[in-house]
């Protein structure tokens, strides 16, 4: 499916307000994983400034182990600190990655921004080499301010 399709179901997903927003949540990533053949696993982790850790709110994939993230750790938790996208082409090639499973060749986690803080992001792993392009990057970051809007 083309992101400009995708971007059609996600609006529907979103804008179905009898939905309770963590089953939206939810819906969004089914609809990614089963729309993207690369998004093996898609999840939304939201921040704890307080506690500077990462949250995983809702996730579709296989089980993970890793449902708090200190900031600084992983992808994820370098997001966090960053505020900027983070693609890893390659998940063995980076130092500060944190292993969900064996099957993971890449990565893609891009935050979430409302009224300028970041307040979470969406996290997507793939069983392919290097599959995201600057065009997952925009879509992603779509989706990610119609999360905000519904946040």
């Amino acid at each position: 499916m083309a992101f400009e399709d995708l971007k059609k179901e996600v609006t529907s997903i979103i804008s179905n307000t009898e939905t309770p927003v963590k089953d939206r949540l939810t819906n969004i990533c089914e609809a990614l994983r089963s729309s993207i053949p690369y998004y093996n696993w898609v999840g939304f982790y939201f921040a704890n400034h307080e506690s500077q850790t990462l949250h995983l709110e809702t996730y579709v994939g296989t089980p993970t182990d890793h449902v708090v993230i200190p900031f600084g750790k992983g992808i994820c938790g370098q997001v966090a600190v960053s505020n900027e996208n983070f693609v890893v082409p390659d998940v063995a090639a980076q130092d500060n990655y944190i292993a969900c499973s064996i099957s993971v060749k890449s990565e893609i986690v891009v935050p979430i921004f409302k009224n300028g803080k970041n307040i979470g992001q969406i996290d997507i792993d793939s069983d392919t080499p290097d599959p995201f392009t600057k065009d997952d990057e925009f879509f992603l970051e779509w989706v990610n301010e119609q999360v905000a809007i519904l946040l």
